[in-house]
């Protein structure tokens, strides 16, 4: 089974509303390492608009409030220096929350025959879930890297999903223990 280790929404201007992101980069930088060290493709996943934001629409209250702060715009998804891409790493731009709306990232999966996605990213409630029931519901197998997640929000939510949601569609395991297994 092929796998991708897909890094979602580390940009600066998302990392940088956590409280403190240095244990989760840390953590998701030692994943990518041993990803690369077994072959296994780093896939970003980064939010990335045009000009003028024309793909938000103001009905959708997530986005709409990113048009005043000039936010993530397509030509600047600036992953945090931490983790950043190699060259040969893919880029994803995607749209919307999940990692697959409005991107080509399915395009990118079937080219490369992959079909186990491990998943990390911020936040918790944001991309990874709404990416873990697209994959689910197009027959990816899943694992979810528990502490390579994070909710800006709420840490309670984060906790109930890794443990009581997301094991219904997902393997649930941490950073090490997928390591441990390479």
């Amino acid at each position: 089974m092929a796998s991708a280790l897909l890094v979602m929404d580390m940009q600066k201007g998302i990392t940088e509303r956590l409280k403190d992101s240095a244990p989760l980069l840390s953590r998701v930088s030692k994943t990518i390492q041993a990803a690369r060290l077994h072959n296994i493709p780093v896939l970003y996943v980064v939010i990335g608009f045009r000009e003028g934001y024309p793909e938000v629409s103001p009905n959708n209250q997530n986005f709409s409030a990113l048009k005043s702060g000039n936010l993530f715009r397509s030509g600047n998804p600036v992953v945090h220096p931490d983790i950043a891409p190699l060259e040969g790493d893919i880029i994803i731009t995607k749209k919307r929350v999940s990692a697959f709306a409005g991107s080509d990232l399915e395009i990118v999966l079937r080219a490369q025959q992959i079909n186990h996605l491990v998943l990390t990213g911020i936040s918790t409630s944001g991309v990874v879930l709404s990416t873990l029931r697209e994959a689910a519901d197009k027959d990816y197998k899943l694992t979810v890297l528990s502490d390579g997640c994070e909710d800006s929000r709420d840490e309670e939510v984060h906790r109930v999903l890794t443990t009581k949601v997301f094991p219904w569609q997902a393997e649930v395991i941490t950073c090490a223990e997928w390591i441990n297994r390479l």
